[in-house]
């Protein structure tokens, strides 16, 4: 009892369409670019998994938010390039500010007595 099954990095759910988006506000990125920014801008605590990540890119290029492009990567190799719409953007936003409303609500009962 009280034994974690998930495992470290694992990401709450709703959150990757969230990080995904923030990982292309500074500008386009391939797949594995994405993964890479979120793996590294959280310290190593987060991990998108490539069976999570392209459906999500998918998902939010068939949404409107994303849109994407081939091109050449670092390594002369073929990807597609994933890059914020504008809708993408005001998305992204008002995520932000719902995640921070919830983050601050959520620390608030936890530090209850």
């Amino acid at each position: 009892m009280g034994e974690r099954k998930d495992k470290p990095g694992d990401l709450v759910q709703g959150t990757l369409d969230m990080l995904v988006l923030k990982a292309l506000a500074g500008g386009s990125r391939h797949g594995y670019a994405v993964a890479e920014w979120i793996h590294e801008t959280s310290h190593d605590v987060l991990r998108v998994e490539e069976g999570a990540l392209y459906p999500a890119l998918h998902r939010l290029e068939l949404k409107g938010l994303l849109k994407s492009e081939w091109g050449t990567s670092e390594n002369n190799r073929r990807a597609k390039y994933y890059a914020l719409t504008a809708a993408g953007r005001k998305y992204l936003a008002e995520e932000k500010e719902h995640w921070g409303r919830m983050t601050a609500a959520i620390a608030r009962v936890l530090q209850s007595a």
